[in-house]
């Protein structure tokens, strides 16, 4: 196998992949042997371990899926399985004959099976709470995933795929909206940090000069360009009272 940095990736992420339908745990032998080849020293197994703890995969051990609830998620959760004790109980027999019929594209049958699969959407959730995100809007994405995933069904090979596949794009679905929310929470911090670093420049400043000072003073101060400045001066409501307006 090239020992390149893609290959490096595409193992860490099948491994996530497996730690997902495993309940967000791995096994250190399921570690060890996907990296086998790489010869890894135990330093290296050791930043590999760290990272997926880091990402709330447990190793050789399940965690406390609900540990990481909010009490508001607490509370939220506690409601919505409350509504869900209305819908009727199915038995493995009646779900998979839904499933058949799903997958010959009935469509009562697909949104039956979208109904089947709440509370498993609500047990899924859990996997990615305490990662910035409210469980309600978990369980919101994964609801409308569940509801796409039954309309696909064509993707898959059989029945007994069926359930995997459904799964897989919840899981998919709330992994994407995590990592979107960290990310424009990252996008919020670095404009919040540029507007204070504007700020606190442009007061230097002005208590040296003993008057309001220019964007492109500030911008050469700070080494950025104007455009910048006016961007955070714009992101500030235009409270950045040491600056000349108009600029």
């Amino acid at each position: 196998m090239e020992r390149n940095q893609t290959n490096f990736a595409n193992i860490l992420e099948e491994l996530r992949d497996t730690a997902r339908l495993q309940g967000n745990m791995l096994t250190s032998g399921q570690i060890d042997e996907a990296f086998g080849e790489w010869q890894l020293d135990d330093g290296k197994l050791a930043l590999i371990y760290d990272y997926f703890r880091k990402n709330h995969i447990e190793i050789d051990e399940p965690g406390d899926a609900e540990e990481n609830l909010s009490g508001s998620d607490v509370n939220f959760m506690e409601m919505y399985l409350e509504e869900l004790k209305e819908l009727p109980l199915v038995s493995d027999g009646e779900k998979r004959a839904v499933m058949m019929s799903a997958l010959a594209g009935d469509g009562d049958a697909q949104a039956k099976l979208v109904e089947i699969f709440l509370p498993q959407v609500v047990e899924i959730s859990k996997l990615y709470a305490g990662q910035g995100v409210l469980v309600e809007d978990l369980i919101g994405e994964g609801n409308v995933a569940a509801a796409t995933a039954v309309t696909m069904l064509e993707c898959v090979e059989g029945i007994d795929e069926v359930e995997g596949f459904i799964g897989k794009m919840i899981m998919d679905a709330m992994e994407e909206f995590v990592s979107d929310a960290s990310d424009n929470s990252q996008i919020g911090e670095n404009v919040l940090g540029k507007v204070n670093d504007v700020n606190d420049k442009a007061k230097e400043l002005y208590d040296s000069l003993l008057r309001k000072v220019t964007v492109k003073e500030v911008a050469d101060e700070l080494g950025i360009t104007e455009e910048e400045v006016q961007e955070a001066v714009k992101f500030s409501a235009d409270n950045i009272d040491y600056i000349e307006s108009g600029e």
